[in-house]
């Protein structure tokens, strides 16, 4: 796809000024939380603005010693780069840090895949932000809480910021469902240390602890009787999500028993398999003789 470089812009309706600013003089909004990935939603966005160009303008604030920090659109700031163009559309405004923060995370949290890694320091970066401007008139941290998502509860957003105190590697697991949620919440109340030695035992048992056994360690942590020993006990228990299941399509096996319901089928096949057991517990002791 050819694009020319140079200005792409639509006229907008905004009643603020839209700009056409240099790509070169954009900076990511510092420590942003959201992940612009090179993935088929980011494939999606290069080949609609190579032919529509960036309808939405992207947001910004004026950066002290020049330049300008972006708020909203690092995907649609990276699709521009990829299509090699040299301008963008901007609305430039003034902004604190605080408003800039909060702007920032709503604008994202428009998004229609977010991982819960992301969602975790969002949220965190947009309460600690709300609670900066509530201090003045003594608002409480739980009712900012309330006021940080229009979709989750205070409460639902504490505990996605629990998420945070998880280290790097048990907060991937979260977000690739390799460790619920829920899990992950109650894991973030182990420290730093005992959150290593689960990894090593998540590691040498392939297994990961279910909302059970996260609740467990979690009281054993808080009672300080949680070590490496008890840590590894304790995932190397059978969970009956993690014992492994064989399974077979109904329609695969029917004509092999014609006219039999599926449980039927079931019950035959135990006993196929029992009389194969027999046979062959005969045949070993036949040769051991």
């Amino acid at each position: 796809m050819e694009v020319e470089k140079g200005e792409h812009l639509l006229k907008y309706q905004t009643t603020e000024n839209v700009q056409s600013i240099p790509i070169n003089e954009i900076q990511p909004f510092r420590n942003h939380p959201f992940t612009v990935a090179d993935n088929e939603d980011m494939a999606k966005i290069v080949e609609s603005t190579g032919k529509v160009g960036t309808i939405t303008p992207l947001l910004a604030r004026p950066l002290p010693d020049g330049g300008y920090e972006l708020i909203s659109g690092h995907r649609r700031l990276e699709a521009c780069r990829k299509l090699g163009l040299e301008n963008i559309p901007v609305i430039v405004r003034e902004m604190t840090d605080d408003e800039a923060v909060i702007a920032m995370v709503d604008a994202n949290l428009q998004r229609e895949h977010i991982l819960p890694s992301e969602k975790a320091f969002a949220y965190k970066m947009k309460l600690e932000a709300i609670s900066h401007q509530g201090k003045a008139c003594g608002q409480l941290v739980h009712k900012s809480r309330d006021t940080v998502s229009e979709t989750d509860s205070g409460r639902q957003v504490q505990r996605y910021i629990r998420l945070t105190k998880l280290i790097p590697q048990l907060l991937k697991m979260v977000d690739e469902e390799r460790i619920a949620f829920s899990v992950g919440v109650e894991l973030s109340y182990l420290d730093e240390y005992e959150q290593q030695d689960l990894l090593e035992a998540i590691e040498l048992e392939d297994k990961t602890p279910s909302l059970s056994q996260a609740i467990q360690m979690k009281k054993l942590s808080q009672s300080g009787r949680l070590d490496s020993e008890t840590i590894g006990k304790i995932i190397s228990e059978d969970k009956p999500n993690q014992r492994e299941k064989i399974s077979f399509q109904y329609d695969e096996l029917s004509k092999y028993f014609p006219k039999c319901s599926p449980q039927e089928v079931q019950r035959r096949m135990m006993k196929l398999a029992q009389a194969d057991y027999q046979r062959r517990v005969r045949n070993r002791n036949r040769e051991a003789r």
